[in-house]
């Protein structure tokens, strides 16, 4: 045989293909959260071990490469020169949504009648939801934007019993044509205007009756999901800003006015189609009270945000293994990076703030699963802003360290990791920033004194054997009853969060990691550097919780 002219050397000490994944028992920390904060009955375990087996194929995350390097394209017009206004996609986008709505993340959680399907319903939809997460993230917008819509069609009867039955239907069906005629829907939403952004208020698109509907002016500068089959967006009525439901078609078969411009060009999140879109007296019908739309959209808003924490999680996890797996196979200077003391240090200490993170997401959605009980909607109003704004702050900075441990390797987009570094800033910035989040939390401990007092007592109680708990208490009550309040609440709104996730990990983990979560974190001090040590043992379990040994 002639040897290739090529071949001037041999490859070694590579890191081979992880090839098919298990992400559900692959992940003892997932695993734990759901037992805690779950109803982790045999049929879910089965159900959930089902579906990570299945989203962890490589098949799956080829769809994943292939929607995002494929992204979506705006037909304005169509052959004849008639205005068409759709989105395309690759194949690999429809089959990351077809798999997403058959195992029911956009509508489990909601029974015939809007209310809660069977309890537990939040937490199994969020493993769901964090399992798909770590392949794709893209084309979760439309899904949780249809999971969430239900909050708000909850305020107008009517439309909830109209749309519904087609939302909770989990056959995938794009098709461009009326509502009626589908097997399914999807719904997107418009919030935010050029002159505003995250102040709605500003808003200028206005509302003009026309009998028993709308018609709606002006624009959205953010338009979410814009192949969608209805949308909820804010405009301004008589009666003030108002909540109204959009339809992608008119009563009689024909194309609404909906006008899109263009589709944004994002930094991330290519395989997903965000679009700005202008309203040409499009019909429209109103979604709760005139002049409470913000009390309305705020319904969508609350679990859409959960999401944002929840998808976050699939990010952090997806990045983790990614580094763990490196460095458990790579070699330098004589040893594997994992037996290095500085790599080993820096991969225990990401494992401990994934898992941190995953508590908190968990613990959280438990709240969402009980509709009606004081203290956990009290967790859900305070703890939503607050956990969004820890968690997904955090992506960024986290992505980036396990990118780092993999050198040159990770930086390269052959990698999926640099897909995960372009998406990792979004979650925060979706559904409002780290101050609009910040200022929320502030508004509810203010509005909602004693409720506020009796969640501080709760978590001092769940954390009282965890060291730095109660001067972490004594802290987060101070800047909340600050004079310069308003310019703590960042710091506030983190240690808030830090505090509910230590109490979460003494539910969900193993005592020394609970402990040694508190030890690092209920400090005061926001850690902004990895890779303070941890006990040889302890780095170990990390690891394996995060990704078993020996996959």
């Amino acid at each position: 045989m002639i040897a290739s002219p090529f071949a001037t050397h041999e490859v070694f000490n590579q890191t081979p293909p992880l090839g098919d994944m298990d992400l559900w028992n692959d992940d003892p920390a997932l695993q734990g959260a759901v037992r805690a904060f779950g109803r982790a009955d045999n049929e879910l375990l089965t159900s959930l071990a089902a579906f990570g087996e299945r989203w962890g194929t490589v098949e799956m995350a080829e769809f994943g490469r292939l929607a995002n390097e494929n992204p979506p394209k705006l037909r304005t017009y169509d052959p004849h020169g008639y205005r068409a206004d759709r989105v395309e996609f690759h194949p690999a986008y429809h089959a990351l949504m077809r798999a997403s709505m058959a195992a029911g993340i956009h509508c489990s959680v909601w029974g015939p009648d809007g209310k809660l399907s069977k309890p537990g319903a939040f937490v199994a939809r969020a493993a769901r939801q964090m399992m798909s997460a770590e392949v794709e993230q893209g084309h979760q917008c439309p899904i949780v934007m249809t999971h969430a819509a239900t909050g708000a069609l909850l305020a107008e009867p009517t439309l909830l019993k109209e749309w519904l039955p087609k939302i909770r239907s989990r056959e995938y069906d794009p098709a461009f044509q009326p509502a009626e005629m589908k097997a399914s829907v999807t719904l997107g939403m418009g919030m935010t205007e050029k002159q505003g952004g995250s102040d709605v208020r500003a808003n200028t698109t206005r509302a003009e009756p026309d009998g028993d509907a709308y018609r709606l002016t002006g624009h959205k500068w953010f338009f979410s999901a814009p192949m969608s089959d209805a949308f909820l967006v804010l405009a301004q009525a008589k009666g003030g800003l108002t909540c109204f439901l959009m339809p992608r078609f008119l009563p009689d078969g024909r194309v609404n006015a909906l006008r899109l411009r263009r589709l944004k060009d994002k930094l991330g999140n290519h395989s997903n189609a965000s679009s700005e879109v202008e309203f040409q007296a499009a019909y429209a019908r109103r979604c709760g009270p005139e002049g409470e739309g913000i009390k309305t959209i705020i319904r969508m808003v609350a679990l859409t945000r959960l999401d944002c924490v929840i998808g976050a999680l699939g990010i952090l996890r997806a990045a983790l293994l990614q580094a763990i797996h490196h460095v458990r196979f790579r070699t330098a200077f004589q040893k594997k990076l994992v037996d290095q003391p500085l790599m080993r240090a820096v991969i225990a200490d990401l494992a401990l703030e994934r898992e941190a993170a995953l508590a908190l997401g968990f613990r959280l959605a438990h709240a969402f699963d009980h509709p009606g009980e004081p203290d956990e909607e009290t967790f859900a109003r305070l703890i939503t802003p607050a956990a969004k704004l820890y968690v997904c702050k955090m992506v960024p900075g986290f992505v980036y360290e396990c990118l780092e441990c993999m050198g040159g390797n990770g930086y390269v987009e052959e990698n999926p990791m640099a897909r995960l570094y372009r998406e990792a800033p979004l979650n925060a910035i979706w559904e409002g920033s780290g101050n609009i989040m910040a200022l929320d939390v502030l508004r509810g401990v203010s509005r909602e004194s004693e409720a506020a007092e009796r969640l501080l007592a709760r978590l001092a109680k769940e954390t009282e054997s965890l060291p730095g708990a109660r001067d972490a208490i004594v802290r987060v009550q101070k800047e909340f009853t600050s004079a310069n309040r308003e310019g703590h609440a960042r710091r506030a709104a983190e240690a808030l969060a830090q505090l509910a996730t230590a109490a979460a990990l003494a539910a969900s983990a193993p005592p020394a990691i609970a402990e040694m979560y508190a030890a690092r974190r209920l400090s005061g001090i926001a850690g902004r550097n990895y890779g303070d040590p941890l006990p040889d043992a302890l780095a170990d379990e990390l690891m394996n919780r995060t990704l078993v040994q020996g996959l």
